[in-house]
Formats: C-alpha cells, structure tokens, sequence
C-alpha cells in the first residue's frame, strides 16, 4: 500500500535461542554458575526468580533440587493468586505461560513476539524473537531499534493514545515505558529516559490496555488475580484485585472508556466499570475465553472460548448518568455465530475446509469489519483468516464477506486492525514467512450514509415545505 513499510523479516534477526540459552543468557556471562545465575534473578523477580532459574537449569543441579524447585515454585505462584485451587498453568516456565496466553499463533517460534498500531497515525512497533523492539513510521527509511538488559520475553505492546512517542512494552519482570521521538533521527534511542515499572508477583506480564485518553496503563499476568492501575508519570499503581480466576490473561479497555473486560486462565471473566472499579462476573463459561473486542461504543462485547466455534455476544446498556457506577450487561451471553468446520468450494473450482475454534478476532474502528483467526482441535491455525460485515444497531447484525490468504506455505501469526483510515478498514497481517501485509477494506461506514440519504430527505422535504403554491 502506498505509504506504508515493506516489511520483510529475515531469519537472521528472529532465531530462537532454544533450551536454557534463552534472552537471559544473552545478558550473562556463560561461565556463571547456576547459583550466581539465581542471584541476578532474584535481584531482578524476587523469590520466584530464583526457583525459576533453578528449573530451568535441571541439568545443572541434582534432581532433586529441580524438584524441589519447581514444586516450591509451584507453591509461590499458587499462594500469590488467593485462589483455592491449584491451576496447571501455575507450573509452567515463564516462556510457556506467555506462549499460551500470548495473541501471537506459536510465540515461541513466530517471527515476532507482539506487535501494536499506533492510534493516531502510520506507524507501529514490533518485537523480534532476540526481544529487540522494531519502530516503522509510514514510508520513512528510519526504524528506531529499541533494547534494553530488562527486555526479555516480550509479550505485548501498547502505544499511548493521545500521544506521539510513548510505547509501553510488557516484559518478563516489568513494565517498560519507551520514549520514541518522532523527530529524532537516532536508529539506537537511549535507555536514559526509559521508565521501569514493576510489582512483586506481577510476572510475567503478558498484557497491557490504555485507556482512551492515555491517563491509565493497565497491565495484567496469569499468575496475579491482581490488575495493576499505572500512573505512568508518577510510577505508582493502584491493584484491582479480586479472589478467583487464578490470575488475569487478557485485558481490553472499551473504545469509550467506561468498561474494561478481564479474562482469567479459568472459566470465568469480569467486565469492570471505570468510574468505581467495581465489576460483574460471568462464571458459566464452557471453557477459558480465548479472545474477545468491544464495539466502537462500547455497548458490545464479543468473545470466544477455547474449546467451542462459537462467538458470543454481551450487550451493555449505557449509564443515564456518567457519574454514577453502572456496568449493566445482559446476565447470559448470546450465541452470535457459529463457526463450526464446513466446505466450501473456491474461486479454482477446489474444495477447502474452513471453521473451527477461535484464536483471535478483531474488530475495526467503524464497527463494521470483524476478522477471525481460526484454529482446529490440535491447535493448528488455519490458512484462511475470515472476514465478517457488522453493524451494531438495534441488534447486531454479523453475515460473512470473505476470506484472505497468504502464500501456499504461509500461515498467518497476528492479526489486527489499523485503528485510523479514513477510506474504510486496513487489516495488517503477520505470517510464518516473516512477511507483513496490509489488505485494504475499502467501503462507506453505514453511519456516514444514513447521515447523507437523512440530509437529502431534510432537503427535500425543506423544498416541499417552502416552495409557493400553486394558484
């Protein structure tokens, strides 16, 4: 598209350092002992640092020290949840943990590890699997590479809205702030002004979520029932915690601002009002939420789960009083689409299987292009990313409108909407080849064109109403 990057990620800047010669060995001497090593970890994670590094370096220790490591390990986690039972995602590594809950299809061996539009312009940032973070703004030759020593595991990212140059960066052990000038023309910005925001036992964090004006940061981890409310300039934040869930895997701030939805590692999930932070609990879940994205106005949310083809909706109602601490969602969600495995026959004339479970779905800033990211039973992603026509009225309305696919070998990782453009929808796309592409969605949003056939019904009806009579 005019004006916008080629991007084309080599194999040489996203080889995955396997086993223990993960993003921390790059930062450490390799002749450091297993115990100097879980030192540095608990300086920079505290105690559940220590046994971390102690479980990852079972080839290094008797076994029953990595035993007796990973359980206590375990312990820690599980204690830090307040939850009564024990998940099984409280045991995994910190790799694993944010490669099941990351939005990115296979984390671990995808050419990048988040990605994030900017809100207000072209431009985006990218982070590579060495968690080197990548900056490209519209056609300029210039890409910003941002690294610091606390950047590891990279899991999201999230540019500031209401703002040109801060980018928030969810990390291993912290919450990084970059200050990306625009008008600076150093490809190396310094670590200098970088922002280190952390919190024992809210790692490893793997989501963040703005609110509209850019005033709070959210930041969540499976391992904490805790959200954590950032003041950014201040470096202080507020927990908003509640029992249950075993911690918080996804967060999504409505584009209006008055409801924020959590989703757990369990069944459950809470939507959150912004005016009192108090919430509503949704329980009878088939599985955990996978995904979810919220109308334009806030007043719709859709979500799926990882075990059924099938997105549902939740409609809100809007407070009569923006003062007031009202939440109002419908107590059951609706089933909107079913999106179960079925052939269908392509342009060639050939056959292909589409449906299935879904991974991601996002939705435009018009509220009327839905994308969905499919997978099957096994986990495998399926070539075809869907697109459906929506419109948000009295009901929602969803119907099918097409299909977009890579290269033969190619598999599409992320997914994701450009938030601004004025001509209709930009999809952006990350696939297995390393390539970026952008489809353009070009239509007029339903909006505009009662707003015009009103306006021309008013003039005609002005003409009718002021035109002499006829004698």
């Amino acid at each position: 598209m005019q004006g916008y990057p080629v991007v084309v990620i080599s194999h040489d800047h996203h080889k995955s350092l396997s086993g223990r010669e993960n993003a921390k060995s790059a930062f450490l001497p390799h002749d450091e002992t297993v115990w100097k090593r879980a030192m540095h970890a608990w300086y920079e994670m505290g105690l559940s640092g220590v046994f971390e590094e102690i479980v990852n370096s079972r080839g290094e220790v008797p076994p029953w020290t990595s035993d007796i490591a990973k359980k206590t390990l375990t312990l820690v986690r599980w204690t830090s949840s307040l939850h009564g039972s024990l998940f099984p995602h409280l045991s995994m590594s910190n790799e694993d943990m944010i490669c099941k809950f990351s939005r990115i299809h296979d984390w671990k061996r995808s050419p990048v590890h988040a990605f994030s539009w900017h809100p207000h312009t072209v431009k985006f940032a990218y982070a590579l699997q060495d968690d080197s973070i990548n900056v490209h703004m519209g056609k300029s030759d210039l890409v910003p590479v941002l690294k610091h020593k606390l950047q590891k595991n990279v899991a999201d990212l999230s540019w500031q809205p209401q703002s040109a140059s801060v980018l928030a960066v969810a990390c291993q052990s912290c919450v990084l702030i970059w200050h990306v000038e625009p008008t600076s023309l150093a490809t190396r910005p310094s670590t200098s002004s970088v922002q280190i925001l952390q919190q024992n036992s809210h790692t490893p964090v793997t989501c963040l979520a703005w609110d509209p004006n850019g005033r709070i940061l959210l930041s969540s981890s499976p391992v904490d029932t805790g959200i954590m409310a950032w003041d950014v300039a201040m470096e202080t934040c507020t927990p908003l915690r509640r029992v249950g869930g075993g911690g918080v895997s996804l967060l999504k701030w409505s584009p209006d601002g008055s409801k924020v939805f959590s989703a757990t590692p369990s069944h459950l999930f809470r939507v959150w009002e912004t005016t009192k932070w108090s919430c509503e609990v949704w329980t009878k879940c088939t599985g955990r939420c996978k995904t979810a994205c919220w109308s334009p106005d806030g007043s719709i949310l859709l979500f799926a789960t990882e075990n059924e083809p099938i997105i549902y909706s939740l409609s809100f109602s809007a407070a009569q009083d923006e003062r007031k601490a009202v939440i109002g969602g419908s107590h059951s969600a609706i089933a909107a689409v079913d999106i179960s495995e079925v052939t269908l026959q392509g342009a060639d004339g050939k056959d292909f299987k589409t449906g299935g479970l879904v991974h991601t779905m996002v939705w435009d800033q018009t509220g009327e292009r839905l994308a969905v990211l499919l997978q099957d039973n096994g986990g495998h992603i399926k070539r075809q990313i869907v697109l459906f026509r929506t419109k948000v009225d009295l009901v929602l309305e969803i119907t099918p409108c097409g299909f977009v696919q890579g290269e033969p070998t190619a598999i599409p990782h992320h997914i994701s909407f450009q938030p601004k453009y004025d001509n209709g929808a930009v999809l952006s796309m990350i696939w297995s080849t390393g390539n970026l592409t952008y489809i353009p969605l070009y239509f007029v949003p339903s909006r505009d064109v009662e707003f015009h056939q009103f306006q021309h019904t008013s003039t005609n009806m002005n003409g009718q109403i002021l035109s002499p009579l006829q004698s």
